[in-house]
């Protein structure tokens, strides 16, 4: 029993070495908007923490419309001030001129302009009217 006990913290930080390299890091933002330009509309759904009610809130009301999000080829990131990079903080305010630490969620389009702020959740109904009224969706549902 010593034995197999002198073994088990050598073997648990291996295991835990092994299951941290294989976490991907994350693509900096800058990077994932330019390669989602032309291909994804972005909604950044931003703010301090997972435990901020707004937050909390906009997820809810998205996790009810999977398949209008995926029609409408949307990428939803959720960026939390206090996991994300400083760059990515930096880039998220010049890009967007968003202020934290407050919640907040911005459409991005495909065209990589800022089509909608607000620091409030923002209802799908209204997001998809939105989108619906853009251009480049119109021409996307006539092909469809």
């Amino acid at each position: 029993m010593k034995i197999s006990a002198l073994f088990a913290a050598p073997l648990l930080l291996a295991l835990l070495l092994i299951s941290t390299a294989q976490i991907p890091k994350p693509k900096p933002l800058a990077q994932t908007l330019r390669e989602s330009r032309d291909r994804k509309r972005v909604l950044l759904i931003a703010a301090p923490n997972a435990e901020q009610a707004d937050f909390k809130t906009q997820k809810a009301l998205l996790a009810a419309h999977p398949q209008e999000l995926a029609d409408r080829d949307f990428l939803v990131l959720e960026l939390l001030y206090d996991q994300i990079s400083a760059t990515d903080r930096q880039y998220l305010m010049q890009r967007t001129g968003l202020k934290l630490p407050t919640f907040s969620v911005v459409l991005i389009g495909k065209d990589g302009g800022v089509k909608e702020k607000s620091q409030r959740p923002i209802p799908p109904a209204d997001l998809f009217g939105t989108v619906d009224k853009m251009p480049m969706r119109r021409a996307e549902m006539r092909r469809k």
